[in-house]
């Protein structure tokens, strides 16, 4: 009996060892692709054909486009991938980083056999404000602004993807993973015709401080105060351009923004007059700032430094000789 049941014996024995067990494969790698592309869907150029039609302001148009051509991007330059177990506490079991380079490419890899769900980001080399925090773990992954006084804006569009991907022993599988952008900017056009005014700085607030990769979901932990850059405009006498890229900022209890609803996100301005003293404007904004999408708001100075604009979402208050101790934070 026992000489006849050798036979079946080292027939099991030459079985591949990642059939004998169905529900642990993790010893047999299955080479798969995976196809990456930037899916940008924006309204960049409506906006600019729209809001800056004037042509007093082609100049302005065209300079903006410019300096957001990193932004509203449809290249990645870096990736950085994830997988993760679906079960228990979601733990990575794979990752790579690659330099890009390109709106789409494909990856070749050599991983086990199993169900995993994957996470990639891009583009996060320049935008040295945003960590990656908590990645060993698939619903704890998470890109975190900097805590500071005043931040610097966005250096490129964000992109983030998520799919569940159940890799199979012996089946050619190729996996196409669709990366959206997260950030979004916004744009202040000033017309200081007549004003004379001597400098104008300009700040915002009321944004996402992080965003939950796998669920997709935007956190305001806490206050946050962003700098905006001054685009360059070229054409002498044209508007004042300043941008500012980030996180977007809280949606509206209603989905339709009201003329009298509550501010979501505010910009600061602070006009210095010839004789020294500065203006704060306050514009605060009820219609939302979506991930992907540019939105331009445009005001007069007036001599006095104060800001005025016929945008019926936006909210003027206004603070003459304003000085640094009368400045107040204010939780959006």
């Amino acid at each position: 009996m026992w000489i006849k049941s050798i036979p079946v014996l080292l027939l099991i024995l030459a079985l591949p060892a990642c059939r004998l067990i169905d529900e642990d494969l993790t010893d047999c790698e299955q080479e798969l692709s995976l196809d990456y592309e930037l899916q940008l869907v924006t309204n960049i150029t409506t906006q600019l054909e729209t809001e800056l039609s004037l042509e007093t302001e082609l100049s302005v148009a065209a300079s903006l486009r410019s300096y957001l051509n990193d932004i509203f991007t449809d290249r990645a330059h870096d990736v950085d991938l994830s997988f993760y177990d679906v079960v228990r506490d979601s733990t990575r079991l794979h990752h790579e980083q690659h330099i890009m380079n390109a709106t789409q490419t494909s990856y070749t890899l050599n991983i086990p056999v199993h169900q995993y769900m994957h996470l990639g980001l891009a583009n996060l080399e320049k935008n040295v404000d945003l960590s990656i925090l908590n990645d060993g773990f698939c619903h704890r992954s998470r890109l975190q602004q900097r805590q500071a006084d005043t931040l610097r804006s966005h250096k490129q569009g964000v992109f983030t993807a998520r799919l569940p991907m159940n890799v199979l022993e012996g089946v050619d599988q190729d996996f196409k993973v669709n990366l959206y952008m997260a950030n979004f900017s916004a744009a202040l056009v000033l017309d200081t015709l007549g004003s004379h005014v001597r400098d104008i700085r300009v700040y915002a607030s009321g944004f996402a401080t992080a965003f939950d990769v796998a669920d997709s979901l935007y956190r305001f932990q806490y206050p946050q105060i962003f700098r905006a850059d001054k685009v360059e405009v070229q054409e002498p006498g044209s508007p004042l351009c300043f941008t500012t890229v980030n996180f977007p900022s809280r949606m509206p209890e209603t989905t339709k923004a009201e003329e009298d609803g509550p501010a979501l996100w505010e910009m600061r301005i602070y006009a210095t007059l010839p004789g020294g003293s500065v203006t704060e404007s306050i514009l605060s904004v009820s219609e939302p700032l979506l991930a992907a999408h540019l939105e331009i708001l445009k005001a007069k100075v007036d001599p006095s430094g104060a800001l005025e604009t016929d945008d019926k979402t936006v909210g003027v208050s206004v603070t003459l000789d304003w000085t640094p101790g009368m400045e107040h934070e204010v939780i959006l």
